[in-house]
């Protein structure tokens, strides 16, 4: 019934990758498969993956000859997916036992809904740090800030996301792939739902938002203008554009503090 799909590149911390495997393959839910596709690594990673898939039939491994990107990686996978339903998983997150069949058990009972997330908490090598409550019913407009979606905690019906060709592969997209899918996904007449409850442990250093490359808020604001105009939402979001050339803006010291504070008070 569902097909987990995970895209991995070059994982040097291979505890976390066990852990994060690990998660999946305890779920309560059991009735999935667990499609895994290396992005063309240039380390033992491949090999360590075989491991995993020898132990568990569940487990599809691809490989791709080089390295092609998330976007490019998630959509081979999807062309193998056979459930009902697509669940995302990143390698260094670790998702809670009861995630899938609360999520299943969601899209069963609300066939309104074209996917599904969960509230987060933020985890580092220390543990939790942090915890992100996202909307509930998720409106247009609660695109503006920022995608009201965490990526690896999203299951989505198959057939949605396949009307839609999957994930969009530009570099523009990079490391915007699901923002732009969500935004594509509203403006076809679709619409998600996040369920308020914590079903991921999501894996993020406290101060990593300020790493961001300049080219990486330039691309994300002209994401942002694709997808508002999409939704109709350019007027109103014009501003909402600018925001990651703005912040980018904003000294580091600064604004790894803000993210920092926003997240370990439960309001980021």
């Amino acid at each position: 019934m569902i097909s987990v799909i995970m895209g991995i590149y070059n994982s040097p911390n291979k505890e976390q990758v066990e852990l994060s495997i690990n998660s999946i393959l305890n779920q309560t839910y059991t009735n999935f498969e667990f499609i895994i596709c290396d992005d063309g690594s240039t380390d033992d990673t491949y090999v360590f993956l075989q491991e995993f898939a020898s132990k568990d039939k569940r487990i599809v491994l691809l490989h791709n000859d080089k390295n092609n990107g998330l976007a490019f990686t998630l959509n081979t996978c999807l062309k193998k997916a056979k459930g009902k339903y697509i669940a995302r998983m990143d390698a260094d997150d670790i998702a809670l036992p009861d995630r899938f069949a609360i999520e299943y058990d969601f899209l069963e009972l609300n066939p309104q809904y074209a996917m599904v997330g969960c509230n987060i908490n933020y985890i580092d090598d220390g543990g939790i740090w942090g915890y992100r409550m996202l909307p509930e019913k998720v409106k247009k407009e609660d695109f503006l800030f920022s995608s009201p979606f965490v990526h690896p905690s999203i299951m989505i019906r198959t057939e949605v996301l396949k009307r839609l060709d999957g994930y969009r592969v530009e570099s523009v997209t990079l490391r915007q792939e699901d923002y732009d899918l969500w935004m594509r996904l509203y403006a076809a007449g679709y619409e998600g739902y996040n369920i308020q409850q914590v079903l991921l442990n999501f894996r993020e250093d406290k101060y990593s938002y300020g790493r961001r490359k300049y080219r990486y808020r330039l691309d994300e604001a002209y994401v942002r203008y694709r997808g508002f105009r999409s939704l109709g939402l350019l007027y109103k979001g014009f501003l909402y554009v600018l925001k990651p050339v703005l912040v980018g803006l904003i000294p580091n010291v600064v604004l790894k503090k803000i993210r920092f504070l926003y997240a370990k008070n439960h309001i980021f």
